[in-house]
């Protein structure tokens, strides 16, 4: 019988300390700026800032120049990594918690009352309606979605269009961007914001409980005509709404027992 390990696995270092923990949780649910984490938690923002560096040394969070004002940073939870690392730690700790890697099927009978979702960037022609075909596609209609933009292109951008036909088997070319001014009076159970520019002026469309932030570059930032960064951030876009299912799943369940 082999002697009992003497260093617990580096996630449970990192998420052990009850403010690492903390930050993880409130990134768990948006990407947000330093001073934002300061006000949530109650701490001084040189703590918030080391701890932030611990998490980001650890691989757990990344970071990116806000694309509103070049002076802020939006933090974002890297939940992929989360998955890996905890996959990592139930091994370490026994073979029986090894994954099956298995997905649970949605469940066959839908909801009466499906959540709705708002995604928003600037011009619409990007990364909102990608992730408006994500989600769509994840969930086969079950939740209803839609985007807009505060400043709408005329058409949607061709390589964003070409990324979901080609990677994901999704077509898009027959939808238009739309202005955020066409669902006024409307309330969606979330709005998720996928640019800065766009999270600073977008209008209150629900509760602040539904407000999520995603802060995905403008992949026109890099060129036009750089195909591949279309694919990059379809893939990016993908990764968080796998992510978001089980948050609405939670909204679904929440609403049949009300």
């Amino acid at each position: 019988m082999g002697s009992p390990s003497q260093t617990a696995p580096p996630f449970v270092q990192l998420a052990a300390h009850p403010l690492r923990w903390q930050l993880m949780t409130a990134l768990a649910r948006s990407d947000l700026r330093v001073r934002e984490l300061v006000a949530l938690l109650g701490q001084p923002q040189n703590l918030i800032s080391y701890h932030l560096r611990l998490l980001r040394d650890g691989g757990l969070v990344t970071a990116a120049r806000s694309s509103y004002d070049g002076r802020d940073s939006y933090y974002h939870l890297d939940l992929d990594s989360c998955t890996h690392a905890l996959t990592a730690t139930g091994a370490a700790l026994h073979p029986a918690l090894r994954p099956d890697n298995t997905t649970p099927a949605p469940p066959a009978d839908v909801p009466h009352s499906s959540p709705t979702v708002l995604f928003v960037c600037t011009g619409n022609s990007a990364r909102s309606p990608i992730a408006e075909a994500q989600l769509r596609r994840r969930t086969a209609g079950h939740v209803e979605v839609i985007s807009a933009g505060s400043h709408p292109k005329p058409q949607l951008h061709p390589h964003a269009v070409r990324a979901l036909r080609d990677n994901f088997g999704v077509n898009i070319a027959g939808q238009r961007p739309r202005h955020w001014e066409t669902l006024t009076g409307r309330r969606f159970d979330y709005v998720i914001t996928l640019c800065d520019k766009a999270r600073e002026v977008c209008p209150d469309f629900a509760d602040p409980a539904g407000r999520l932030h995603w802060s995905i570059p403008d992949p026109a930032a890099d060129g036009p005509d750089d195909y591949p960064t279309y694919v990059r951030t379809a893939a990016a876009i993908d990764s968080r709404v796998r992510h978001l299912l089980p948050v609405l799943t939670a909204t679904d369940a929440k609403e049949i027992t009300q």
